[in-house]
């Protein structure tokens, strides 16, 4: 009776090692983050900025029904840079990248369709999605939403795109910052004028602020959502040390 109670354990314990093999919650988290967290290095770059993004400007607050859609198109990729570097000279930013564990950030500029406006967009590379969200609240001083919160610090540094409408976009033409929270990325987006005049009170004057947030908000969400998009739940395709 023991053996066949022993052969019997056997037999479930090897047939248990030819079954697919079962992540627990905390591996598959493990795993979900890990593949998030790659993104930026296996997104090619001109899918990761992509050529030309659509957004949308409120037509109510414009006096026009509806929205009116907008584009927004590249003008230029810059090389891979040191968090520090892009910071811009920014405090605030510079110890958020050294509390979060910053690895790098990436960048594109765009215009809009007039050439009037112009906008870095930049993805910075954080530890862990904790870690966005918190930069995102100590940024903005919101709570993390999809689209993301203007923020009244200097940040992210421009990159100037010569021959182009963003050819005098600069540190001191800076006029205001968006930013959102995305699985393990803080997109943030600076925003300007393509005339090279300095920071100016453009709240001040309600059209162009609205133009400019839609664009910056626009041009950052598009590049932030399919960085934080839950990857396929994954499975282990063997048996044994699978």
């Amino acid at each position: 009776m023991v053996g066949v109670l022993g052969l019997a354990a056997a037999g479930f314990g090897i047939s248990q090692q030819f079954l697919p093999r079962r992540f627990t919650n905390a591996q598959r988290q493990r795993i979900e983050a890990w593949e998030v967290g790659q993104r930026w290095r296996t997104t090619p770059k001109a899918r990761l900025f992509p050529a030309k993004v659509h957004y949308d400007l409120v037509g109510q607050q414009i006096g026009v029904p509806g929205s009116l859609k907008l584009l927004a198109r590249r003008l230029g990729i810059a090389k891979q840079a040191p968090c520090a570097r892009a910071a811009g000279g920014g405090k605030k930013l510079a110890s958020l990248f050294t509390r979060d564990g910053c690895q790098t950030v990436l960048r594109a500029t765009y215009t809009d369709s007039t050439s009037s406006l112009v906008l870095t967009v930049g993805v910075a590379v954080l530890h862990n999605e904790e870690k966005a969200t918190s930069a995102v609240k100590y940024l903005t001083g919101n709570t993390a939403t999809s689209d993301g919160a203007t923020s009244d610090h200097v940040l992210l540094r421009p990159v100037s795109v010569p021959g182009t409408p963003a050819a005098a976009f600069g540190s001191k033409q800076r006029q205001l910052a968006w930013v959102v929270g995305s699985g393990s990325y803080l997109v943030m987006a600076t925003a300007g004028y393509a005339d090279g005049r300095p920071a100016v009170p453009v709240a001040s004057d309600s059209y162009a602020y609205l133009e400019m947030t839609s664009l910056a908000r626009g041009v950052a969400v598009d590049i932030a959502l399919p960085l934080g998009v839950p990857p396929p739940v994954p499975h282990c395709p063997g048996g044994p040390g699978c």
